[in-house]
């Protein structure tokens, strides 16, 4: 089992991140109340200073929408403009909504937080994980963030494969000891719990439950009809780089990023079979509007015009810090509550304390603010800084100094 505290890691960005300014901003299209149009004036800034392609934030305030703002191309040649209900891969942005999909079952009692994860998924008991609880899932303690034995390629898109191969799997450090981000294995694991106790599918589940009621067009799993509306996204164009002088961490972090090859995305993640396949921690596609809506219920207390998805009660439980402190897959600090992300110095959700939400990779963000009853934003579709990323920074400043 690895069980020291993590080295140097270099995730990748490639060449195609953005870095370099542009000399035209592209038409900032949508609406924006003249109270927040710092924002607009920020989105136009990320285009000029950081080379965005296209992009979009949405945030609303008391549950009312107050910003839609979009603008630039859906595509690397700039031949098909970003458009009002363009769609985009979010990618960890998901992670919160599977993790809202099992939380909407605990509040029902179909599942007990503290509960072993056998109870629903028997077979997960296995290699030493009798005693793992749900919570341990959801707060990344339970020592499952890769699978040891090589998958073939484009097995992610095969759930009982990928659901099996996790239940086979011994923990890589004592569950409930500390904790590591599950990079891509999250939303098989909780997603798994979903399906055993609904019956449906992580997608079909958050379909019925959240995104159709709410009008959310957020998507595990969407079909050819959609993808002129797809937005490509743009990965660098090297493959990670991990640098660790622990033979056994370097295993790992390879096993996390890229077992199955093509697991994080890269080569896959404008694919049909990428984006037909349901994988929450990476594949989720939506629309900024989509994801603030989702979040604008979270922030008023579980429920917008008349549709709750959680209980204060639940809400309040799901955001109290689970873990906290040196995260050993990331190799940096890292926050969570349950399934969430916390608020935290190094990469703060605004100004309040009790912020939640999650990162995407490349920069793309959801995140509420139950103080300020305020939810946000951002998607985009050129990958960017995965850590401290300035254009979700400079949106999140502007959306803060507007209050």
């Amino acid at each position: 089992m690895a069980s020291r505290v993590p080295g140097r890691v270099v995730p990748w960005v490639g060449r195609a991140a953005r870095i370099a300014p542009v000399a035209d901003v592209p038409e900032i299209c949508g609406s924006c109340d003249e109270r927040f149009s710092g924002v607009r004036s920020a989105l136009a800034a990320n285009f000029r200073d950081h080379g965005e392609v296209g992009a979009a934030v949405a945030i609303t305030l008391e549950g009312r929408l107050v910003v839609d703002l979009w603008a630039g191309w859906a595509d690397r040649a700039r031949t098909r403009p970003w458009q009002r209900d363009t769609l985009v891969d979010v990618f960890s942005v998901g992670k919160a909504m599977a993790a809202l999909s099992l939380l909407i079952l605990v509040e029902r009692r179909q599942v007990e937080v503290e509960a072993p994860v056998a109870r629903y998924w028997p077979e997960f008991a296995a290699r030493g994980k009798s005693e793992v609880t749900v919570r341990m899932l959801l707060c990344h303690r339970a020592g499952l963030p890769a699978i040891r034995r090589p998958l073939p390629s484009f097995a992610m898109y095969d759930w009982k494969l990928m659901t099996s191969a996790l239940a086979e799997e011994e923990p890589w450090w004592e569950p409930g000891r500390t904790h590591g981000y599950h990079v891509n294995t999250f939303g098989f694991l909780v997603g798994e719990i979903v399906r055993r106790v609904s019956g449906e599918s992580i997608g079909a589940f958050f379909r019925r439950e959240v995104a159709g009621p709410l009008d959310a067009d957020f998507h595990f799993g969407i079909g050819p009809e959609h993808d002129e509306r797809i937005a490509d996204y743009l990965f660098g164009d090297e493959p990670p780089a991990f640098v660790d002088d622990d033979e056994g961490r370097q295993l790992l972090l390879r096993r996390v990023y890229l077992n199955p090859p093509g697991l994080s995305g890269i080569g896959t993640v404008n694919t049909r079979a990428w984006r037909a396949a349901e994988m929450p921690s990476t594949n989720g596609h939506a629309s900024a509007r989509a994801v603030a809506r989702i979040y604008s219920a979270l922030a008023c207390g579980g429920a917008v015009d008349g549709i709750r998805l959680l209980g204060m009660e639940t809400i309040e439980h799901a955001i109290a810090e689970a873990s906290a402190g040196p995260d050993l897959v990331l190799g940096r600090p890292s926050r969570f509550g349950l399934g969430f992300q916390l608020t935290q110095p190094e990469r703060p959700l605004g100004t309040n304390p009790r912020s939640f939400g999650h990162f995407g990779a490349g920069g793309s963000l959801g995140f509420a603010d139950p103080d300020a009853r305020l939810a946000f934003a951002y998607t985009m579709n050129q990958a960017g800084p995965r850590w401290q990323n300035p254009c979700n920074r400079a949106l999140i400043d502007a959306v803060y100094a507007s209050l």
